[in-house]
């Protein structure tokens, strides 16, 4: 792969005049990788329009020289990160204004910046390097294609084991073995495994509940892979269906489908969401869809763009996001159905394909 790592330090550089400030103070971690490709947990950066400053602990001595290399001036700090970036401050000349992540900096961190003794102005900053992010080189798409090809995989594996009499934390656990077996180096977040009225819950966490033969069966997961995230969702029965969930399920299937082939680059996040959101409403289950339609995806795995009924930005085109329309009725149980869909020049393309049609399992 090419190292893209300068010329998104460059478009940052480009950022930095705009927003008429002399650096950048960097202290999300995602956004560190991203700029430097380093992948540890303890890290600030500090960007100029000439230099780049890396300010890391002893734990990462090897790791940052491997991952960072000569892209940035390295510091190993023995005390706190802050304190380097103090240390590093006195000796340089030519920043006035300086800006900070003002949606990731802790307040007690804020502090330190009023405190600090040096003699920069603060500004605070929004989304300057999330804003570049959002849409991804051919590169990072590859990265999520991959993870969601660790996640199918995984999926095909752990639905060959369901069966009547496993608990919801059984099925996570077959899952997120699988997932590791698959090479996925992490967990984006917690596995949700959600049976029979459980299902009802969009965002339940795996739990004792025993699957019981006729459960919905509502599994939201996703593999990482060189950082990059998948997120997907696949509902099941376990054994037949009732033609009460194959009627549930069909609607949510279509919605998907619809919303997936016709989002666009350049759509507003309300009207992508309105995609699947009219189709369900349209069949009365309007009120049982309360969450929004999907979200961006990369690093992160909720990233920008937002495709929701409130959100009139345009999506980016090359952003990943994901699409998962879901119905939900208390007592009953639920259906979602999640992939990834890039927003490619040439229309949509999803990154997550494994079926779709309803599976009885078991």
């Amino acid at each position: 792969m090419a190292d893209r790592r300068p010329a998104r330090i460059a478009a940052l550089r480009d950022s930095l005049i705009a927003a008429h400030i002399d650096g950048l103070v960097i202290t999300s971690l995602p956004n560190v990788r991203y700029l430097t490709g380093f992948s540890g947990s303890s890290a600030l950066v500090l960007v100029t329009q000439r230099d780049l400053y890396f300010i890391t602990d002893f734990r990462y001595d090897t790791q940052v020289g491997e991952e960072v290399g000569d892209l940035a001036t390295i510091r190993i700090e023995q005390q706190s990160l802050w304190t380097g970036l103090w240390n590093l401050a006195g000796s340089l000349s030519g920043l006035e204004v300086v800006g900070f992540e003002s949606s990731h900096l802790l307040h007690r961190d804020f502090q330190r910046l009023l405190t600090d003794g040096t003699r920069w102005q603060w500004r605070p900053q929004v989304n300057l390097v999330e804003a570049l992010r959002e849409k991804k080189d051919a590169d990072e798409v590859a990265l999520i294609r991959k993870a969601g090809e660790m996640a199918i995989s995984a999926l095909k594996k752990t639905l060959g084991e369901v069966r009547p009499g496993l608990t919801e934390l059984n099925v996570a656990g077959i899952l997120e073995k699988a997932l590791r077996d698959q090479g996925s180096e992490d967990f984006p977040f917690a596995t949700i495994v959600a049976s029979g009225p459980r299902a009802a819950l969009p965002h339940a966490r795996a739990s004792t509940r025993v699957i019981e033969h006729g459960d919905l069966l509502l599994v939201d997961f996703g593999a990482q892979y060189k950082g990059y995230c998948s997120d997907i969702t696949r509902t099941v029965v376990i054994g037949p269906a009732s033609e009460e969930q194959r009627a549930v399920y069909d609607i949510v299937q279509q919605a998907n489908a619809m919303a997936s082939k016709s989002v666009r680059a350049g759509m507003k996040g309300q009207d992508a969401d309105g995609l699947a959101r009219r189709y369900i409403e349209d069949r009365g289950y309007g009120d049982a869809f309360g969450h929004s339609l999907g979200h961006g995806l990369g690093l992160e795995v909720h990233e920008a763009p937002r495709l929701a009924k409130s959100v009139e930005t345009l999506l980016g085109e090359g952003s990943v996001v994901t699409i998962e329309p879901g119905i939900y009725r208390p007592g009953w149980g639920g259906v979602r159905i999640e992939d990834d869909v890039h927003l490619a020049p040439g229309g949509p393309e999803i990154l997550t394909d494994f079926t779709r049609e309803l599976l009885e399992v078991a």
